[in-house]
């Protein structure tokens, strides 16, 4: 588990005790509804659940939570690119933001992959204007 990235949850609970998701929530900053959403999403995250449907978060449980918020807020994967990430290499989780395409990448990528350019286009309508005023 990775240390620096993990909370301190401050109190009188051992750095190893379980967690409920009210103090993994106000820890991270996290709403619970949010935390119950990723559990549906994220396979990897299954907290302990007791009688009720309490639950009770490992410390490797708020790690993982920590990770897929970096990548869901932090780095702007979206779920499906947040689980890939997590199944990837560890090496592809660690991706930075200037590494990442952005969205001027993409749009130089799509300009290029048209079919005219825009010195075509201002011929043809060059010469429709042309032909109109004759």
């Amino acid at each position: 588990m990775n240390t620096q990235i993990f909370p301190d949850f401050g109190g009188d609970k051992a750095p190893e005790a379980f967690r409920t998701i009210g103090e993994v929530a106000k820890t991270l900053g996290i709403r619970q509804h949010v935390l119950r959403y990723w559990e549906e999403q994220f396979p990897t995250l299954r907290p302990l659940t007791r009688a009720g449907g309490r639950r009770y978060y490992r410390p490797d449980d708020v790690a993982l939570i920590v990770e897929i918020d970096r990548l869901l807020n932090q780095q702007g994967y979206t779920i499906k690119g947040a689980k890939q990430a997590l199944r990837g290499p560890k090496a592809d989780i660690a991706v930075t933001q200037d590494a990442a395409p952005t969205q001027q990448d993409a749009l130089q990528k799509s300009k290029s992959a048209l079919p005219f350019s825009a010195a075509s286009l201002q011929d043809i309508r060059d010469r429709l204007a042309a032909a109109i005023a004759d």
